[in-house]
Formats: structure tokens, C-alpha cells, sequence
């Protein structure tokens, strides 16, 4: 078999040729790395400026939030502290037209559908000016309006359907009485019958109550 020699000259190429890919093989995998961690560094960076806006944008509205509280505590006080309330009566006691702002228009528009108070003052109401009251009849549709979500809620009607018994001359004063209640009362239909001295007064009507603004806090998720 023949021997076969090279020249160191030829060994010299090869080694060479070999450190060229050895250097030509590191340089690509330090270029591959530098790359991605380039990529990788752009992409944090980018990240946590996005981070940082939210974060400011989010302090910003806090201490718009921490102002405006501070405003309508202000003005709640203003609005509960007055020596008369809006309807005349005194801030410090209870009864009909006492009471402080605050549970004056709760009583005219509660934040709650809540029938069976509805009733109750309706014929405490009435019991009080010496109406004989047959019936009260509607719907306690509570657990229903309370499932319902509204970032701007608005009123919603109330109806209720009201029985009398009393003589004629009496019940020509009733919608007196409805005038003296807090709450607004929209009669829609009314009926009579039997005789002067017993009359049967049927009553379709309506009121109101506004659900009660929710405060939702959120969080955000930065990607």
C-alpha cells in the first residue's frame, strides 16, 4: 500500500483553514446571540415603558380621583349641614318633613326597587288622614332589577294598583294626600263606584326609584 505524505506547507494550509472555520463558526453563534438578546433587551425595554406610562397615567387619575372625593365630601356636607331642609322641615329630627337632605331624597328616590316599603308608607300614609285602605297590590320585581348592571343607571318605574274605601267627600281629597308623600306618585287610572256613603276608590299608579351608581374598579393587564 502506497504511504501517503504531505507537505508541511499543505499541514500549515489545513490547520489554517480549520482555526478560519473554528473563528467563522464562534463569530456566527456570537452574531445568532447578540441578536436575539438585542431582540430580547428591545422587546423588555419596550415592555416596561409601556409599563411606566400606565403606571403614570394610573397616578394621574388617583390624584384627579383624591381630589374630586375630597370636592364631593365638601359639597355632601354642605348639602346635609343646612339649618332647613329643602322641604322646610328640621335637619336634626324625625317625622314627616324632618331629616336631613341626604335621607330626604333617598326617601323621594331610593336606590332600591323595594315593594314591600313602598307599601307600608303608602298606607301609613293613608291610615294617617283616616283612609281605609282594601288593598295594595304590585309586583316585589327586586331580585330581577337587582341583577341588572347600568354604569349610568336611570330611574325606573314602580307600578302599583291601590284600593280605597271611604265616603265620596273624602276621597275628593286623596290626591291631597298623594301630594304630601316625598315620593313622586303618577296616577295613571282611577275608578269609582258604589254610593256617596261607600265609595269604592281603584287606583293604577306608578312611582319611582334610580339604582345606585357603581364604582367599578378594574385592573389592566400590560402585555
Amino acid at each position: 500500500m502506497p504511504k501517503i505524505t504531505f507537505s508541511a506547507k499543505r499541514l500549515q494550509i489545513n490547520k489554517e483553514n480549520t482555526r478560519t472555520m473554528a473563528i467563522m463558526s464562534l463569530a456566527a453563534v456570537l452574531t445568532t446571540f447578540s441578536l436575539v438578546a438585542s431582540n430580547a433587551l428591545l422587546s423588555q425595554r419596550s415592555y416596561q415603558a409601556r409599563v411606566i406610562a400606565d403606571k403614570e397615567k394610573a397616578a394621574r387619575q388617583l390624584e384627579d380621583n383624591l381630589q374630586n372625593v375630597k370636592n364631593l365630601r365638601d359639597s355632601y356636607l354642605a348639602f346635609v349641614g343646612t339649618a332647613q331642609n329643602i322641604i322646610g322641615g328640621d335637619p336634626q329630627l324625625n317625622g314627616d318633613r324632618n331629616g336631613d337632605n341626604a335621607k330626604i331624597i333617598l326617601d323621594a328616590l331610593p336606590s332600591k326597587y323595594d315593594f314591600p316599603a313602598l307599601a307600608s308608607s303608602l298606607e301609613k300614609l293613608l291610615d294617617e288622614r283616616n283612609f281605609s285602605v282594601e288593598s295594595i297590590a304590585g309586583t316585589d320585581d327586586e331580585l330581577s332589577q337587582t341583577a341588572q348592571t347600568n354604569p349610568n343607571p336611570e330611574h325606573v318605574e314602580i307600578p302599583f294598583e291601590l284600593t280605597i274605601n271611604s265616603n265620596y267627600s273624602s276621597l275628593k281629597s286623596l290626591t291631597e294626600v298623594f301630594e304630601l308623600s316625598i315620593r313622586p306618585i303618577h296616577i295613571t287610572a282611577l275608578t269609582l263606584s258604589g254610593n256617596n256613603d261607600a265609595t269604592r276608590l281603584s287606583i293604577s299608579a306608578k312611582t319611582y326609584y334610580q339604582p345606585a351608581k357603581n364604582l367599578d374598579i378594574t385592573t389592566k393587564e400590560v402585555r
